[in-house]
């Protein structure tokens, strides 16, 4: 505001009531100031036209006064609203819901009333990972605070991450649950950082956390003084016997630019792997699904189904999920020529797609030698066209991590590092995308 207007108000302020004052001439702000007019910004038209009835005259005798022979002219200009900078600290607002109980959520996300321990189908392959993460979260027999799940995409480590936060809450409501991804946990500590909340930070994380479940470690990759940090708090959590649960697609020893110290950490309970789910825990999913959903299947469709859907939970879901809709808004039987149907979205032909085939898709559109894929180059030009053969050859062959990893001479950490390299590109560069599906398009129609 300028000085003349401070000047102005003030003189204004001498003649009228302090209540007039505050509602009226107060909330007053500069628009335009010229030799010949001042132009004043009122919060509304009713304000507007109340000052300009009763005050225009005051305000220009105090301009005279003041030394300013000039005419005052008024405009409606609601004062900006000042942004409110986001509390990363706190949870964020919600409007309570009628009928609704509250969810008992003690850290910043929210856990998914979906993903506890009844819901989750136990078989060979996530058995021991089940049975470890519910004996420390009932207090059982293990002994162990620090908890390690490693899983690809879609094989339920969230899933039992967030089943451990809701039992712990069911047997003590005041524990101090801290649910957060590797990179909102990065975010946090950006912001502190910039808003001088540093000590805040170390506190909510040190001394005010009973359980901490980070996920996606290997987001932490490569960011040397958030691990540096993480570390620290995680030696004090330790220290204090609180307990830690960490998911990741790769085991820290296998994330790239990860210091020794807080890959120790995180490995230094109990490690637990979850394998895609075999042929008999596919059937049990199905049908536990299907039972969830209010959706009968015949057996000759849940074996159909178990055999074709090989991929991950989450493949198994969205089936189900477009055959009960389909069977419900085009009002046709639920039989095993709509399984069919369904399944051309989310499946590819067996055996129509080898890794020789892609890998001379990818070298042709890369202008690149079939050599260069194998080749330990890390240069960006061999890297990425390595990483788009890896991802197109998770998603469009049946070859499995270790036969994908041969045939580039890598491991298949590496590999499940390399894609999700593309996964996350895909959400964030146009371009990419657009390579990938062109390049799978081509894979579909088999046009090498």
């Amino acid at each position: 505001m300028s000085t003349l207007l401070d000047e102005l108000k003030n003189h204004v302020k001498e003649h009228i009531s302090e209540k007039s004052y505050s509602m009226w001439i107060n909330p007053l702000s500069l628009i335009d100031e010229k030799d010949d007019a001042l132009v004043l910004g009122c919060p509304n038209k009713f304000s507007m036209n109340w000052i300009m009835d009763h005050y225009s005259a005051l305000l220009e005798g105090g301009l005279k006064l003041l030394g300013k022979n000039c005419n005052v002219s008024f405009k409606v200009a609601a004062p900006a609203r000042k942004k409110k900078e986001p509390d990363m600290f706190q949870p964020s607002p919600q409007m309570d819901i009628p009928n609704i109980a509250p969810r008992r959520d003690k850290g910043r996300f929210r856990f998914n009333r979906e993903f506890t321990f009844d819901r989750f189908v136990v078989g060979s392959c996530n058995e021991f990972a089940y049975s470890v993460s519910k004996a420390m979260a009932s207090g059982g027999s293990c002994s162990y605070d620090t908890l390690f799940m490693m899983a690809n995409t879609g094989l339920g480590k969230s899933h039992l991450s967030q089943s451990i936060g809701h039992m712990l809450l069911d047997n003590n409501p005041d524990v101090r649950a801290y649910y957060i991804t590797a990179e909102d946990f990065v975010n946090e500590m950006i912001f502190a950082l910039k808003n001088n909340r540093i000590d805040e930070f170390k506190n909510k994380y040190r001394r005010s956390c009973d359980v901490l479940m980070l996920e996606e470690v290997h987001f932490l990759s490569g960011k040397e003084k958030i691990q540096a940090e993480l570390g620290y708090t995680l030696d004090a959590l330790a220290n204090d016997r609180k307990k830690l649960i960490f998911t990741s697609s790769l085991l820290p020893k296998d994330i790239p630019n990860m210091s020794k110290e807080l890959s120790s950490r995180l490995t230094s309970g109990l490690i637990t792997t979850l394998d895609k789910p075999d042929y008999n825990t596919r059937v049990k999913i199905i049908e536990k699904k299907a039972s969830e959903n209010n959706l009968m299947l015949s057996e000759e469709i849940v074996h159909f189904f178990a055999e074709k859907l090989n991929k991950d939970i989450r493949q198994i879901e969205s089936a189900l999920r477009c055959f009960k809709a389909k069977a419900d808004f085009m009002k046709v039987k639920a039989d095993i020529n709509l399984a069919k149907e369904v399944l051309k979205y989310h499946i590819t032909e067996q055996g129509a797609i080898s890794l020789d085939n892609i890998k001379r898709l990818v070298c042709k559109y890369y202008q690149i030698e079939h050599a260069v894929l194998p080749s330990r180059s890390r240069k960006k030009i061999h890297a990425y066209p390595r990483n788009i053969y890896v991802y197109l050859s998770r998603n469009y062959s049946d070859a499995t991590l270790e036969e994908i990893g041969k045939s580039i001479n890598r491991n298949h950490s590496t590999i499940i590092y390399s894609s999700e390299v593309i996964e996350k590109k895909l959400r964030i560069d146009k371009k990419v995308k657009n390579q990938v599906d062109f390049l799978s398009q081509k894979i579909k129609d088999s046009a090498f």
